[in-house]
């Protein structure tokens, strides 16, 4: 094998989201260092790295520094999903090398090396605690020695190297200059709660996917998630001139006939306004030509079929027949780039084409920097309608009435091309709903005011308080006769929107 064949060929971890960090896997014959605070996932990292490379036909060595055996270690590896007994010792073979380090010293240490990775023909070596070596070093020069050789016979036998490191030093680390790539893992608080994240900082030969990304230790193992706006590019999607139906006669009417395909629609009302409700008309009209997808924090599949089936709107048989998938999320110590993730795999999976996600509010709860979620969202949003999905996403307002609309979330409205307001007004003793059209970009939309109403029988939007003229200030307010006559003479008005920039 020549040079340029090593440098081409990959070798896959076989975790779930790192082989797409680094777009395709590790080098052959390269030398990586893993480096990360004591708890931080490294070891199990790289036992997870070895079996697949050994279920793979490979040929894997792994070698500890460290006090604490690698019988002790094993043991705590044997919970995990990918531990194969009968791996050991044919194909994966552990040593401990720390009397060997103690003994001989750093050269003691490459002989062994050298001398197990040709005699296992080992394609994967670990080194489980660079720090001694570090310790055992009597200068920067002679672990910068180290750190060649060992490059040298790696490249010599085609054995890709992966260097387990705490690291002591806070700033010069002169061996980051040497190796192929430097991976990090930390565990990050973000308030009260701590999340692990994966940063690829150094990889040479190949791009990666920039960043701190963000992962769980489960019984599976390590499992990575890429951060979704790093994954998803930019991408160009043409218009569309089909109308898709909400489901409510009446509001399509109001939308010229209903949104328009591959757009997102910002249902915005305080809780208990209607926002569900009227996501669940939506995914009413799911069908095998337009499958359908709910994603949502709040309420179970169960609960949303039955509360659906009290106001005559029938689920389960789309459940039954695949029309429709509901996904639940508790709304509780969620990763946001695994939502994410899992919303996307879900749209893919079955080719969803209407999609209701209730709320924004599950993934604000999600994310670990509070500025953070614009963007993720433009990422996500730009994704569905590349993908042809047509999108309804509930996003609640703090206040339940009063003239003022807060929204929850700075930036969010200008990710959707239509917006429609559900609201509380108070009018004469009693709490309406109430619903308008504020956006259609493109297009135009019928501006007036609809009683949102919901009974057995489904949802009704009635024209009503005519003799109120301030209803969407939360409180209504009587016309004095004159005033009623004068507004009754002027034409009903239509609403165009300004035309999409760009």
């Amino acid at each position: 094998m020549n040079v340029t064949d090593q440098a081409l060929r990959r070798i896959p971890t076989g975790v779930p989201g790192l082989d797409e960090i680094l777009d395709g896997g590790l080098f052959g014959g390269a030398v990586y260092i893993v480096r990360g605070s004591p708890g931080a996932g490294k070891t199990i990292l790289a036992n997870q790295v070895c079996f697949h490379h050994v279920d793979q036909g490979g040929r894997a060595l792994f070698v500890t520094l460290l006090a604490e055996s690698h019988a002790r270690m094993l043991q705590h590896m044997a919970g995990m999903e990918f531990y194969r007994a009968e791996a050991i010792p044919g194909s994966l073979y552990y040593i401990s090398a720390f009397r060997t380090l103690e003994d001989e010293g750093l050269k003691g240490l490459m002989d062994l090396l050298r001398r197990e990775m040709r005699a296992h023909r080992a394609g994967l070596l670990v080194l489980d605690g660079l720090l001694a070596v570090e310790e055992s070093s009597s200068s920067d020069r002679e672990f910068r020695k180290f750190i060649h050789e060992l490059q040298a016979h790696a490249a010599l036998a085609d054995c890709t190297v992966l260097l387990l490191t705490n690291g002591s030093r806070a700033e010069y680390h002169p061996e980051h200059t040497m190796v192929d790539g430097l991976i990090t893992l930390d565990d990050t608080a973000y308030g009260k709660r701590r999340q692990r994240e994966l940063e690829v900082k150094k990889f040479r030969g190949s791009a990666s996917l920039r960043g701190r990304h963000p992962f769980r230790i489960t019984d599976n193992g390590i499992e990575l998630y890429p951060r979704v706006e790093s994954r998803l590019p930019t991408t160009g999607y043409g218009s569309t001139k089909e109308r898709v139906s909400t489901g409510i006669a009446e509001l399509d009417a109001m939308m010229e006939g209903g949104p328009l395909g591959a757009t997102c629609t910002l249902l915005l009302g305080a809780s208990g306004a209607g926002k569900t409700t009227l996501g669940t008309c939506f995914l009413s009209r799911s069908s095998m030509q337009e499958p359908g997808l709910h994603f949502g924090f709040y309420e179970t599949p169960a609960r949303l079929v039955a509360n659906a089936a009290s106001i005559g709107l029938h689920l389960q048989p789309l459940v039954d027949s695949g029309a429709l998938e509901i996904m639940w999320r508790p709304p509780t110590e969620q990763i946001l780039d695994d939502l994410g993730g899992a919303l996307l795999a879900a749209v893919k999976r079955r080719g969803v084409k209407r999609l209701f996600i209730d709320s924004l509010g599950g993934f604000a709860a999600a994310a670990d920097l509070p500025g953070r979620l614009p963007v993720f969202m433009a990422a996500l949003a730009d994704e569905l309608r590349a993908q042809g999905v047509t999108t309804l996403l509930a996003m609640e307002t703090p206040n339940l009435v009063g003239p003022d609309i807060k929204m929850p979330t700075e930036g969010i409205s200008a990710l959707s091309e239509n917006m429609v307001l559900l609201r509380f007004a108070e009018y004469r003793l009693r709490l309406h709903r109430l619903i308008s059209v504020m956006k259609v970009r493109g297009g135009a939309f019928d501006p007036r005011l609809r009683a949102f109403q919901v009974s057995d029988a489904g949802v009704v939007l009635a024209d009503g308080f005519a003799d109120a003229p301030s209803m969407l200030s939360g409180y209504g307010i009587e016309w004095s006769d004159t005033d009623l006559a004068h507004a009754q003479a002027r034409p009903s008005a239509r609403t165009t929107s300004p035309p999409e920039k760009g």
